[in-house]
């Protein structure tokens, strides 16, 4: 009897001195947001997406050698915001980005994106037992989200006239897809865009025919979501034609149609020719000739050829679809 008292009284001092922990201890306070210093953290946890991301051009904004030539080295400024930006959630959508001063190698890089203020991490799903514990922001998907840079040469504005957004098709959806259609594998992280060749492939159609004794040419915009080529100045896109060589024979130089591109601000002596989302564009070239023909359109990511008297379209630009045409 002693020992079942004495066993029960030390049960009673145990439970006491634990029910006096629990009451008294200082609550557990919460972690801080991990700070977030470069876009490299972000690989421990996601590598496919980093991977993803160190091959695209968002990647090599700042180290572009065509930006770099176009902005003369980013001694204009202006482009140094969308360049090598601060946190979008920081400047806030709808609003110009802030240029950051550090690690501008890392172009836009994750931190750009998914940073919020006060350092918390947007995503797609809440996940608080995640390391980076990220926020659900149904805001990184919305065109108004890539239009704080991506609008600063009119590309967002272009789709919200095309009737796009109208079938709920947007920015994301051709540059940023679902891996394998999967939504439970996530976006595509490389934003394939004007340097993927297929992809500018799959936004134009070109056809070209005999109308009489003149050559008949059509361009239509089928898959680009915006007009083409988008990007205010630094695109541009040339349609070109020669008579077809013969076997072993060296061709004739291509002679220039017509360019689709939109002039910048200062260049007020160059009309826009711009080719709206699923317009179509037509040209005649007149007594082309009896023989076949070779017509071709070519595409620039920088607009400026080395001669503008005689372009070289076969060194300095890329062939997006060649026709040819029967006497």
């Amino acid at each position: 009897m002693r020992l079942v008292r004495a066993v029960l009284g030390l049960l009673v001092v145990v439970l006491g001195g634990w029910l006096a922990t629990m009451v008294f201890q200082k609550p557990t306070e919460a972690q801080p947001p991990r700070e977030f210093t470069s876009s490299r953290q972000c690989m421990e946890c996601h590598a496919e997406v980093y991977a993803e991301w160190e091959t695209s051009w968002h990647a090599q904004s700042w180290i572009d050698p065509d930006v770099r030539a176009l902005s003369n080295d980013f001694a204009n400024t202006d482009c140094i915001d969308c360049h090598a930006p601060r946190p979008i959630f920081e400047s806030g959508i709808g609003k110009r980005v802030l240029p950051r001063a550090a690690r501008r190698s890392e172009g836009v890089d994750c931190i750009a994106c998914h940073l919020l203020p006060g350092g918390g991490v947007a995503g797609t799903l809440d996940a608080p037992s995640a390391a980076c514990r990220p926020v659900a922001m149904r805001d990184l998907a919305k065109p108004d989200f890539c239009g704080v840079c991506h609008n600063q040469h009119q590309t967002v504005d272009q789709w919200r006239q095309s009737m796009y957004p109208d079938q709920g098709i947007s920015c994301v959806d051709c540059h940023m897809p679902l891996r394998d259609g999967d939504p439970n594998r996530g976006r595509d992280h490389r934003c394939l865009g004007g340097h993927d060749l297929e992809l500018v492939k799959s936004a134009v159609e070109l056809r070209a025919r005999r109308d009489g004794t003149a050559l008949a040419v059509e361009v239509e915009n089928v898959g680009a979501g915006h007009s083409f080529p988008t990007d205010e100045r630094s695109r541009a896109s040339d349609v070109f034609w020669r008579p077809k060589a013969a076997a072993g024979a060296e061709p004739e130089a291509w002679r220039h149609i017509y360019r689709f591109r939109s002039p910048y601000r200062h260049e007020v002596d160059i009309e826009d020719t711009w080719l709206p989302a699923h317009a179509t564009w037509s040209g005649r070239v007149e007594d082309p000739g009896s023989g076949p023909l070779e017509v071709a359109i070519f595409y620039k990511l920088s607009p400026y050829w080395t001669d503008p008297n005689a372009p070289d379209p076969d060194n300095e630009a890329r062939l997006l679809h060649l026709v040819e045409v029967a006497p």
